[in-house]
């Protein structure tokens, strides 16, 4: 792939925080291409990093442009992808590639993914998922100088990230992406939550599965979890835009108290509304196999996927 033209942007379904960006426009810029999807840890993880050099690099030659290319059907609305670009502070271009025809050109299969473009328009180095961010940094660097643009600050930009995009605990991560959906989902047991063994889940109650999610259809339905992780993330939301839906989260049949992340309240207490991800539990002390459980109160939420970190 490397050393290839970028492919063109021209069949982006929408264009947000710009005007459409046509090749021939960016020609003399370095390019930094970022696939994400709004819901996606590992994406939201990168976002400081990518943010960061848009604004520090911006007027020395670089264009960030984000491609969002949706994994889940909800994603594909265009009032949710620009609320959550405006939620999560994403101010650089964004082509909306709903149709994936920006991600097949460029025969990408993974989010987050970023391409760095040189001022020719040949994609010169590729990253895929988390990390290696100084050495994407250093081939921004480069490229810019090669593109003849200089005075800009050469040491690498610092980054604090705190709530969903705190780096995760990777020394204390053993669960992995699960999803809820038929299509996807692994892992499921037909066994009692209590008798779940590591990164198995359950459902309980009265629930309907389709491809894409897992549905509660009446109140009292739990979706269970044995996971060993710092981070416990759900993407879920309500089937009906303007019933929200309560929830109560339990680790180890306990509230979670100072384990409960930034969507649910001490005694685990929290509300679906649209969807997204969802933070349900941040551990501060040590980290072992631990049982989340997820009642929901009222009926008609949409669970998709369980992420960690």
């Amino acid at each position: 792939m490397l050393q290839q033209q970028m492919p063109s942007l021209g069949r982006a379904n929408a264009w947000l925080n710009s005007h459409p960006l046509s090749a021939a426009e960016l020609r003399g810029k370095v390019v930094l291409i970022d696939f994400w999807t709004y819901t996606c840890i590992n994406w939201r993880r990168t976002l400081p990093y990518v943010r960061a050099w848009a604004d520090k690099y911006r007027a020395s030659g670089l264009v960030v442009v984000g491609v969002h290319t949706p994994e889940f059907s909800f994603e594909r609305d265009l009032d949710r992808v620009r609320r959550a670009a405006d939620e999560q502070r994403v101010s650089y271009p964004i082509a909306v590639d709903s149709d994936y025809a920006i991600w097949r050109a460029f025969h990408n299969e993974y989010w987050p993914a970023v391409y760095l473009v040189d001022a020719q328009g040949h994609i010169r180095h590729q990253q895929f998922g988390e990390g290696e961010y100084l050495r994407s940094e250093q081939t921004v660097q480069q490229l810019l100088a090669e593109a003849g643009f200089s005075g800009f600050d050469r040491s690498p930009v610092s980054v604090a990230p705190d709530g969903a995009e705190a780096a995760a605990d990777w020394n204390n991560l053993r669960s992995a992406e699960t999803y809820l959906g038929r299509a996807l989902g692994e892992h499921f047991s037909s066994r009692d939550p209590a008798a779940l063994q590591l990164n198995q889940w359950t459902l309980v109650g009265d629930w309907t599965r389709t491809d894409e999610y897992a549905l509660v259809n009446k109140g009292g339905g739990r979706v269970a979890h044995r996971f060993h992780a710092r981070d416990v993330h759900l993407i879920m939301g309500g089937a009906a835009r303007a019933q929200p839906v309560r929830v109560r989260v339990l680790i180890d049949g306990q509230p979670p108290h100072a384990a409960h992340g930034l969507d649910v309240d001490a005694s685990g207490n929290g509300t679906v509304s649209g969807p997204r991800m969802y933070q349900l539990i941040r551990q501060t002390g040590p980290i072992a196999d631990r049982l989340i459980e997820i009642e929901f109160l009222d009926p008609g939420a949409q669970v998709f996927d369980f992420t960690f970190g």
